[in-house]
Order: structure tokens, then sequence, then C-alpha cells
């Protein structure tokens, strides 16, 4: 008798949204209570930017995957109920971004991100 696994998170997903510039496949590996921290030079890691819910997510990702840019997952590594990944995106001025995220995860969905972000100024 075999030990049935838990859903796991999906990286070809994760690939799939990043680098296809879509929200919405994205959104779709945030479980419905997930929330996001980001840290960069306007939100630094005393007031990090925090986004509650799948419905502040969407919005953030629908404006950052609408604009004219493109994106790039760079690495990813999932080990149990972890992920990391590094994304890179660049806009059409040649402004690159650099974005490195740690994740929980809870039947293979989102429920915890961290995000650090730099980009050329």
């Amino acid at each position: 008798m075999g030990i049935a696994a838990g859903p796991v998170f999906d990286m070809e997903t994760l690939r799939r949204g990043i680098e296809g510039n879509t929200a919405e496949t994205l959104l779709s590996l945030y479980a419905d209570d997930a929330e996001i921290r980001i840290v960069d030079r306007n939100a630094q890691p005393s007031r990090p930017m925090v986004l509650h819910g799948r419905d502040e997510i969407g919005m953030m990702l629908n404006d950052v995957y609408g604009r004219n840019m493109t994106h790039r997952l760079e690495q990813c590594v999932v080990q149990g109920d972890h992920a990391a990944f590094v994304e890179s995106c660049e806009y059409p001025d040649g402004v690159r971004v650099l974005a490195e995220s740690m994740l929980s995860l809870r039947d293979g969905k989102i429920v915890d991100q961290i995000t650090v972000q730099v980009w050329d100024e």
C-alpha cells in the first residue's frame, strides 16, 4: 500500500505565468488567503508593501504583467512546503529588474511570499 502524496507546487505553471506575461496563470498558484510582502527601495524592510488575499494580489499582478516588459524565470527550487525563485525583467528602454522570492506552500498553493526586488536607476 502506497502513501498518497498531496498536491505539489507546479513550477511549470510558474514559468508559464511569468514568461507568458499572464496574471491569470500566476494567480492560480495562490491560496485564497495568501499574503505577499514586497521589499524594495520604496517599501523598505520596516514597512514592506503587504498584499492580502487573491483580490489584492491579482490587482498587483495585473498591473505588473500589463506593462510593456519581458519577464524570465531564472531559477526555481522547491523543497517540501517551501519554494524560492528568481525572476528577471527588462523594460524596452533597457531598465532591468531582479526579484527574489521565498514561498511558503500549503496543498501546492502559495500562502506566504516575501519578495526582495531591485532595479536599475
